[in-house]
């Protein structure tokens, strides 16, 4: 199934909301006063970015504020997402990933032209939502970082065997033109929870359901106030889904549910979770199946006998920090690469399948942008640095429908564990969020179940209306 690159909305909103650390510097360099709404680490978060954050979400909704949470409950969600972004930031320069000048004049050209514009439009547009376009290249600059990051992760972590190749192809005849726009709800539990935690968050999981089964809210209303998935301010939207991006376990399931329709709780690794059917679609008859095929460039530093591991990644790491610094990949190939088929033509792959190199060489460039390069990755043959060029979609023949199979899987696989990682990283981080007037209000609450809450509101809202009736 493909998938369409974000568009300059999603992608300016992302921005808006994922502030950068470097621009909470310069903030607090120059504001008189700005209090403090969480200490991640040995970082903050001010409460002027949150404030900002929490505004640019209500602008997202604008005409339909009733599907936001109370403000307390809105600004926890958006403060965790820029807490989870924040570190993010923090492990990426740990790891030396880092986005250059260039990096990011490549990624706002795509952007503008992903929408049609011009550069110096797409800076007016961005001024015309009030935002300035230092802000935004800095919020690109760290969703370039955290993309790097996630690529970095699923290096030697994310396997598919051709047993799974195997099966996911024995039912994509049936199913192949079938998709299935799904959203969740994630009430989380930690990793050794104790039986106390996990029946707390069953419970919780249980009460939004009850709310939701009642009519009393809308499942994607639910998602913003009490899901603990980073999707949980989009509704839960996971989206459009082949048979092989949605695990196993579930897809038998889905196939079965009518529009609508809700299950769970179902019990997973991350906690407690309910799934939603939105709807379905059919591709149109004669179609065909579509792959993607990529254009991109490759450095190869053999190890061999006369270079170990630890002096070709030197290497690969010195070619990169020049890649970094603007130096041109194609000449760098020309000069540098030990892969003597491609060296010639400047590292130049030509058009492949996702597999076509391997399934992990597939998914580094799966994870790039058009014009970007990726950082050093181990591969049998030695350490690899590919630039990607350009990608398209393909009619399918085997070979390219078992590497469209392979990559599906690699995704979901990719997702469930970034997912892990992040809630793994969070649980780790010291996390001391403060309230309006500055004090700590650690540990953070959780506040009371979903149905408690709910009728605690109604019963505030009754006694305000009978109090000014009287």
């Amino acid at each position: 199934m493909s998938h369409p690159s974000r568009s300059f909305l999603a992608v300016a909103l992302a921005g808006l909301l994922f502030a950068a650390g470097a621009q909470a510097q310069n903030y607090a360099a120059t504001a008189p006063v700005d209090r403090i709404a969480a200490v991640v680490n040995e970082d903050v978060i001010l409460r002027s970015e949150l404030d900002r954050a929490v505004a640019n979400i209500r602008a997202q909704y604008a005409g339909k504020e009733t599907q936001l949470p109370p403000q307390d409950v809105l600004e926890r969600q958006v403060l965790e997402r820029l807490v989870l972004m924040r570190l993010q930031l923090a492990r990426a320069t740990d790891a030396g990933i880092t986005a250059s000048d260039e990096d990011l004049e490549r990624a706002i050209q795509g952007v503008a032209q992903q929408n049609n514009m011009s550069v110096d439009q797409l800076r007016a547009r961005i001024a015309q939502d009030g935002m300035s376009f230092a802000e935004f290249r800095n919020n690109m600059r760290d969703e370039i970082i955290s993309q790097r990051l996630r690529q970095s992760f699923a290096q030697g972590r994310i396997n598919v065997s051709e047993a799974e190749v195997d099966a996911a192809l024995a039912t994509a005849s049936a199913a192949a033109s079938q998709q299935f726009h799904l959203a969740h709800i994630l009430v989380g539990a930690p990793d050794g929870a104790t039986p106390e935690q996990l029946a707390t968050a069953q419970k919780k999981i249980e009460g939004v359901k009850a709310l939701i089964e009642k009519g009393e809210m809308t499942f994607s209303a639910a998602a913003v106030r009490y899901s603990d998935s980073p999707n949980a301010l989009e509704g839960g939207d996971l989206g459009w889904r082949g048979l092989n991006e949605i695990p196993p376990a579930f897809a038998q399931t889905i196939q079965q549910m009518q529009a609508g329709q809700v299950i769970g709780p179902i019990r997973g690794p991350s906690g407690f979770q309910l799934l939603q059917l939105v709807e379905t679609r059919t591709q149109a008859a004669g179609g065909g199946e579509q792959v993607t095929q990529f254009s991109a460039r490759q450095i190869l530093v053999k190890v061999d006998d006369k270079t170990d591991d630890a002096a070709a990644k030197a290497k690969a790491d010195t070619l990169a920090a020049r890649i970094a610094g603007g130096a041109d990949f194609a000449k760098l190939a020309a000069e540098s690469s030990d892969d003597n088929a491609t060296k010639r033509r400047g590292g130049d792959l030509g058009w492949f399948g996702a597999d076509t190199y391997g399934s992990a060489f597939g998914m580094q460039v799966a994870a790039l942008s058009d014009g970007q390069a990726s950082a050093p990755f181990k591969t049998d043959a030695g350490w690899v640095i590919v630039q990607r060029s350009a990608s398209r979609q393909v009619a399918a023949g085997n070979d390219n429908l078992r590497a469209q199979v392979r990559e599906t899987i690699g995704r979901r696989k990719l997702e469930d564990e970034w997912n892990r990682f992040l809630r793994e990283m969070r649980g780790e981080a010291f996390v001391d969020v403060r309230d309006a007037a500055g004090n700590s209000t650690s540990p953070v609450p959780t506040g009371p179940a979903p149905t408690e809450r709910h009728k605690a509101t109604l019963t505030r809202e009754q006694e305000q209306k009978s109090a000014g009736g009287n």
